[in-house]
């Protein structure tokens, strides 16, 4: 339509809630210290914890002296694993990806052998958290210390057992092949093929460990004193916890109450029954008092359960110009001493997008879980996707370095084109809806990549010592994780579903529930403006409640970037159900058939006229129930369960800029672009948020943070000093764009946002710093690329020749045959 100057201006629809950048109605409260964090909660008798661990990663408990910690001042009791032994119930493994997994029982408390150091082996209740801290100093524990399994290599092929009556430390073997599963071809026979007159690429990638470092500590509160036993604890699954409290102790899930308070922050190390929560549970109830246990950093760092930890094989198959053909990956993941919740599904979660966006004919996934005498591993922001997308996109690179093209070009090649969608994968699963040329097309303008490759040109023939690299991320991701017939076919011990309710109330007011619940996503925000939108109610009329198992007793909690395409769509659902509550009412009232009424806006208006009546004005009328009509219930209030048939599938691509010195091996990030497809956006603030902390969060995996542990099983990157984690001064402000192309899987057609740029930027800022240095030789630097080991490759590399630097980063070795040590990190090993 062209507007001239004398034509009336065009008349603007109506003003919605869903797309509207609101601030955050939770962040007041937040930003003020104006709320309740469950550390904060203080009650009348209350007693605190101090944990005893072990500073051994494996070792027999010969004897434990609590003679002079119980004598201390202020003590009320020490207790250990045998004084708990019938009462602390154990630590589930809800994902046992394979009928035969191998797995250690998981006491909180063990009473006779530790498995990692850090593991709890005795506990003291005080007065005060002081008094409870230097107590545990006084507990005389005695070790008889065992051979531990620390290097994943080796612990594949049972050099040590980190569970010596468990025979070996092989927990399970999950294998997806396509030719088998009917979804492609033979992957051998592709690579065999492509040896004779194509291209094989074959690379090992290492996932370094990683924590979660959230913002708060963990922290749990139990007071056993009432009627139920109520549990405050800064998890991200209060249903998931009660379920677990009442499934092992034998306490009835009615009579447990679990309150999720206001929560800082999870990214997945807050999915977690944790040992700690089962030990003050059950001193809580041998007492009879309420207790109180809160980590310090160093607990936190230590015990709290980390993620990734993974060595990655690939090999690739293409045709000569470029086109892939097939793609095996084989990967040992390391579980560390227990099988955590989830932990041993996380790497099958990454075996359905290591083929990501690209159209493989054929394709074969292999996982070795193993057991070592390490804290145990579970999901950590993305759970699987990050380690599967940082190897393909890796990997495409390599292929592109091959053939002697772009890398946007090969990927471009080989991408699902967005007149293709639905499409079937060649893993079996469907994407919905995407546009990978229009994410690429603007990230690309945004990033100015023309100009760019330019520059990195003119440095390269100038000899510059400080180097400009390009690093690409087409990116793809499931989440939503839901489907619950999906999960059952995977073994996963809970379903997908997600429930909310509506409550209309004599006000006019309106109560959400929802049984996913926050931990810095901004649930009340958006929930509220999905609200206002579906029922016609003012924003700030509507009050969001969640995380308390009382107030919301049905969901299945936050994780795996669910919440708005599950819990999101149950509401939506909810909200439908009481607009057709208040139908037959409205016309009752109105006088009106049923058929005639239109409703919008927040009214039921008689179709071609003007009697109308509100939704609120029902929701009073209906307290009042003076005129209901005959057989109709006094309430508007409604409720709904939603799962949904398929996952949701985000993508974007992500372009980023490092110069590095040759010299001196320093990174320094020029420029970073990603342009993301989260399906329809509720929220742009909150998504731009979301991406931010997501983006920061994978250049951290790429940089900086690695969970060392030395040759004794300490974790010496036990603090803030040693583990480096990121500030502002670290990074640099993004430009962050969207496209949109709904998904089909939910009425919102929300993608989800979550994990995104967590996953999507480690393989960019890895792609960018060896793309800067590949004309040198290097074709891979260990993650963190840190000044050291980027210097290292390049001296390898410019010194030594290609030969030698492709040898130290590229390795190839078929299975059990020994691994040379890598002269860019020491480890050696087996794969």
């Amino acid at each position: 339509m062209t507007v001239t100057d004398d034509a009336p201006a065009p008349t603007a629809g109506p003003e919605t809630e869903v797309g509207k950048a609101r601030y955050r109605k939770e962040d007041l409260r937040l930003i003020t210290g104006r709320t309740r964090w469950t550390d904060n909660i203080q009650l009348t008798g209350l007693l605190h914890l101090a944990m005893v661990r072990s500073p051994f990663p494996h070792a027999k408990i010969t004897g434990i002296d609590t003679d002079e910690a119980t004598r201390s001042s202020g003590v009320v009791a020490v207790l250990t694993g045998a004084d708990l032994a019938d009462s602390q119930g154990a630590c589930i493994n809800a994902w046992a990806i394979t009928e035969d997994q191998v797995a250690p029982e998981h006491p909180p408390m063990p009473r006779d052998r530790v498995a990692f150091a850090g593991e709890v082996v005795a506990v003291v209740a005080a007065r005060t958290a002081a008094e409870a801290r230097d107590a545990a100093e006084l507990v005389d524990v005695d070790y008889e210390e065992l051979p531990a399994a620390l290097d994943l290599k080796e612990a594949a092929d049972d050099v040590v057992l980190a569970h010596p009556d468990l025979g070996t430390n092989r927990s399970a073997f999950w294998k997806f092949d396509s030719a088998e599963a009917g979804t492609g071809g033979n992957v051998d026979e592709a690579i065999d093929k492509a040896r004779a007159d194509g291209i094989v690429i074959e690379r090992e990638y290492r996932q370094q460990r990683l924590i979660p470092a959230f913002m708060e500590p963990r922290s749990v509160v139990v007071d056993p004193t009432g009627e139920q036993i109520t549990v405050w604890s800064a998890t991200q699954i209060p249903h998931i916890l009660r379920f677990a409290l009442a499934a092992t102790t034998g306490v009835p899930e009615s009579k447990i109450r679990v309150i999720a308070p206001d929560v800082g922050g999870g990214f997945g190390g807050k999915l977690q029954q944790t040992p700690e929560e089962m030990i003050a549970f059950a001193v809580a109830r041998r007492l009879g008092r309420p207790v109180k246990y809160t980590e310090t950093r160093s607990e936190s760092l230590l015990a709290a359960h980390h993620g990734r930890d993974q060595w990655q094989k690939l090999t690739l198959a293409a045709n000569a110009d470029g086109t892939v053909t097939g793609l095996k990956v084989e990967l040992l993941a390391d579980l560390g001493a227990y099988v955590a919740l989830v932990g041993g599904g996380v790497p099958v979660l990454g075996a359905f997008m290591f083929n990501a966006i690209y159209k493989f004919p054929a394709y074969q996934f292999n996982c070795q879980t193993v057991l070592t005498n390490k804290t145990w591993t579970d999901a950590y922001r993305g759970a699987g996707r990050p380690e599967a997308t940082y190897a393909i996109e890796r990997l495409m690179d390599e292929l592109a370095a091959e053939v002697g093209v772009d890398p946007l070009e090969i990927r471009e090649k080989n991408w699902i084109k967005h007149e293709e969608f639905p499409f079937t994968t060649v893993a079996g699963l469907e994407y919905d809806s995407g546009n990978y040329e229009a994410a690429t097309a603007r990230a690309k303008e945004l990033f100015g990549y023309d100009e760019l490759r330019r520059e990195q040109e003119e440095r390269r023939r100038a000899g510059d010592p400080v180097q400009l690299g390009i690093g690409i991320s087409t990116f793809t991701e499931m989440c939503g994780l839901a489907p619950s017939r999906v999960l059952g076919s995977l073994n996963y011990g809970a379903g997908g579903w997600e429930h909310a309710s509506v409550r209309m109330l004599p006000t006019g007011k309106v109560e959400v529930v929802t049984g996913s619940s926050a931990h810095g996503q901004g649930h009340e925000t958006a929930w509220s403006q999905i609200v206002a939108d579906r029922l016609g109610v003012p924003f700030d009329d509507v009050e969001v409640l969640h995380g308390d198992t009382q107030v919301s007793p049905k969901g299945l909690d936050t994780y795996g970037s669910r919440s708005l395409t599950v819990g999101g769509q149950a509401l939506v659902n909810a909200a439908e159900k009481v607009v057709e509550k208040a139908r037959p009412l409205a016309a009752h009232l109105l006088e009106a058939n049923v058929d005639d009424l239109e409703f919008a806006g927040g009214k039921f208006t008689v179709r071609g006229t003007d009697s109308a009546i509100g939704l609120t004005d029902l929701a009073t009328a209906v307290f009042a129930a003076h005129n209901l009509p005959d057989g109709m219930e006094a309430s508007l209030d409604a409720e709904a369960t939603f799962d949904p048939v398929n996952f949701s599938f985000p993508h974007g691509t992500h372009l980023c800029a490092m110069e590095v010195d040759t010299e001196t091996g320093q990174t320094r990030m020029r420029k970073y672009v990603s342009v993301d497809d989260v399906g329809t956006i509720v929220n742009p603030l909150i998504v731009e948020g979301q991406m931010h902390g997501g983006i920061v969060q994978g250049i951290a995996q790429a940089l900086w943070e690695d969970a060392v542990y030395d040759e004794n099983g300490t974790l010496v990157a036990g603090s803030f000093v040693d583990y480096t984690l990121p500030t502002t001064a670290d990074t640099i402000s993004f430009v962050t764009d969207n496209t949109v192309s709904p998904a089909t899987s939910n009425s919102l057609g929300a993608k989800g946002v979550g994990e995104a740029g967590c996953i999507a930027s480690t393989p960019a800022v890895v792609g960018a710093i060896v793309d800067a240095v590949r004309h040198l030789g290097v074709r891979d630097i260990q993650m963190p690329c840190t000044p050291e080991r980027v210097w290292k490759a390049v001296q390898a590399g410019t010194a030594g020749g290609r030969a030698q630097t492709e040898a130290a980063a590229a390795p190839h070795f078929e299975p059990g045959e020994p691994n040379q040590d890598d002269p860019q990190t020491g480890q050696g090993g087996q794969l």
